[in-house]
């Protein structure tokens, strides 16, 4: 029996990456890999900071494999997610970066034995659907991009393998993602003072990466470990195709832009494709 609570973790987890594109946008100025540094910062600190305080550090005592494992999920999805972007068009890239909720849904049946159905698979498809007629408006593929393609590729790839075989490391406490939080923070914080100019924040810009630390890359990630590790991935991974539309639509209550027909199509797809998977057995 798959516990609802760690389903709803996850969810819970993907409230929060639905504010990732409006925080960015308040952080507009800034660098990208030198935001990502910040959040992380932020989000290690205060992580390694509680578990001081509990005096559960020890739980960062784990196998090179865990750490690995953990690193690589977080710092490598964003590495190669900043390299989709400057090597290829920021629309195709992120529609290929999308497919990460479509690989979870497939992955879950060869990597964790989950029975996948027509339901699920249905629900799945739809949201992929969303996602496609959200962001491919328009969408072209020009073959001098191909590195920046390949790229978001590995992205949707790369976290798809994290959370789903995040499972197979259900013993590792959740906790211990404080440390790889501040492990890629230190990573992400190398690659800013090799590839980019830094930029002192202004207060807007300040505010917007302490937010950013705090939910969208500092918690959301924890309640990812743990609805991935303990809830149900194949659900988790189509309403995952909730959260650009859901991105969308704050951009848009923010005053960035204005709803469209795609918009609306998008989110009757996603949310069709979200009850499908909910009310498959």
């Amino acid at each position: 029996m798959i516990p609802l609570s760690a389903t709803l973790a996850g969810v819970g987890a993907l409230i929060l990456w639905a504010f990732l594109a409006l925080l960015s946008r308040l952080a507009a100025g800034v660098p990208p890999l030198q935001l990502t540094a910040m959040s992380f910062c932020v989000a290690g600190g205060l992580g390694l900071a509680m578990l001081a305080l509990r005096g559960q550090l020890g739980v960062l005592r784990q196998p090179p494999i865990v750490w690995l494992h953990g690193v690589g999920g977080l710092f490598g999805y964003h590495a190669l997610y900043f390299a989709a972007l400057a090597y290829a068009p920021a629309v195709e890239a992120n529609l290929l970066n999308y497919l990460w909720p479509l690989l979870i849904v497939l992955l879950s049946a060869p990597i964790l034995g989950m029975r996948l159905g027509p339901r699920r698979l249905a629900g799945v498809a739809l949201g992929f659907l969303g996602s496609l007629v959200l962001l491919g408006g328009g969408a072209r593929f020009p073959a001098e991009a191909w590195f920046g393609f390949l790229c978001a590729a590995g992205c949707a790839l790369t976290w798809s393998t994290y959370s789903v075989t995040a499972k197979r490391l259900a013993a590792v406490p959740t906790e211990a993602v404080a440390g790889f939080c501040a492990a890629s923070a230190v990573l992400a914080a190398a690659a800013h003072l090799a590839l980019e100019p830094s930029v002192m924040p202004d207060a807007r810009q300040a505010l917007a990466a302490l937010v950013l630390g705090l939910g969208p890359v500092g918690a959301a990630f924890f309640l990812w470990d743990f609805g991935m590790k303990r809830g149900d991935p194949r659900l988790l991974g189509t309403l995952a195709y909730a959260v650009p539309v859901a991105s969308t639509l704050l951009l848009i209550a923010a005053g960035n832009g204005a709803l469209s027909w795609n918009v609306a199509a998008a989110l009757l797809l996603v949310t069709g494709g979200g009850w499908l998977a909910a009310t498959a057995r």
